[in-house]
């Protein structure tokens, strides 16, 4: 493959944005501005509540801190650069920027899937192996299954990174899309893509089909357990602990597979921006939402939180 034109390393890309229309940069800039205040907001109170209160000491409550602290970071690598973009006329971002910004974006956003897996092991294990479940999910598995979640991530991160740095790019810079994803920039190469694309499928789909199929897996466990279950009061009641799980599992996962399971051909600049939102902007900033409305325990450690706040 070929390696790099020198003159992208130097003048780097344009991000066209969300949209072209100067009328429509400071509405926009308004409102993802809040939405990502309420995002770090909203994540950091979720944190500052789990580890506040001693009853949230749970595996459960340990992985859901270590989502949000993901999201965070996952939300952090996209919004302020949009946000300067949406006010600056130029929108450059350097090449090693791009490459930079593509591999935290990829990294947290891999680690939060595997987040996702990880709790849903760890419903599995509560809901059907509930006498095993300390041991099971004791406190050096959480460690490993978070550190492991951390390393996987990030090296299909380097690798995609190092795939990408070999590329060329001869004629236009300008990315069509508000950050530095995959698709938008093998789109302006002008090398060979078409053994990238295949390896870039090939390795998305064993990264992030790997945690989706053992969510899904989990659940059919967890189905076929609470099925067994005579009363309706206990299938409810077991059911329900899964209830914000699914609600952030389907959320990012639908717009992920729609965006990056596609091939190239089949891109579509409008569609894949709306989407792309969905699970950089949306998710994350809905997350704390539907962790903490329908869970007691939550609702329990953030007036405790905020009770604290107010003695001091």
């Amino acid at each position: 493959m070929e390696t790099k034109n020198h003159s992208t390393s130097t003048s780097g890309f344009i991000l066209l944005g969300l949209s072209s229309n100067p009328h429509l940069q400071r509405p926009l800039f308004a409102v993802f501005l809040a939405m990502y205040l309420v995002t770090v907001v909203g994540n950091v109170l979720i944190i500052l509540a789990i580890h506040s209160d001693s009853r949230l000491h749970t595996p459960m409550y340990f992985f859901l801190s270590n989502l949000s602290f993901m999201d965070i970071c996952f939300t952090t690598v996209i919004v302020p650069k949009m946000l300067v973009n949406l006010l600056s006329e130029t929108k450059a971002i350097s090449y090693v920027g791009c490459l930079v910004q593509m591999y935290f974006f990829m990294a947290f956003g891999n680690t939060d899937s595997y987040l996702l897996a990880s709790m849903a092991v760890d419903r599995l294990v509560a809901i059907c192996y509930p006498l095993h479940y300390d041991v099971a999910m004791n406190p050096r598995r959480r460690l490993f299954l978070l550190l492991g979640s951390c390393t996987i991530s990030h090296l299909h991160a380097l690798f995609r990174v190092l795939l990408m740095s070999r590329l060329s790019f001869c004629a236009s810079h300008v990315i069509k899309h508000f950050f530095c994803d995959t698709q938008p920039v093998l789109k302006l190469s002008c090398s060979d893509t078409s053994s990238s694309q295949i390896v870039v499928m090939t390795e998305t789909l064993a990264v992030i089909v790997t945690p989706f199929l053992c969510i899904l897996f989990s659940y059919l466990q967890i189905i076929i357990a609470v099925l067994r279950i005579p009363s309706a009061a206990g299938k409810w009641k077991a059911f329900s602990t899964c209830g914000s799980h699914l609600t952030v599992v389907a959320l990012f996962y639908g717009s992920v597979i729609y965006v990056y399971f596609r091939p190239l051909s089949m891109y579509s600049v409008v569609k894949d921006r709306v989407a792309t939102v969905m699970y950089t902007v949306v998710t994350p900033m809905l997350n704390p939402f539907i962790y903490s409305l329908r869970n007691k325990d939550m609702k329990r450690g953030l007036r405790k939180l905020r009770e604290r706040l107010h003695l001091q």
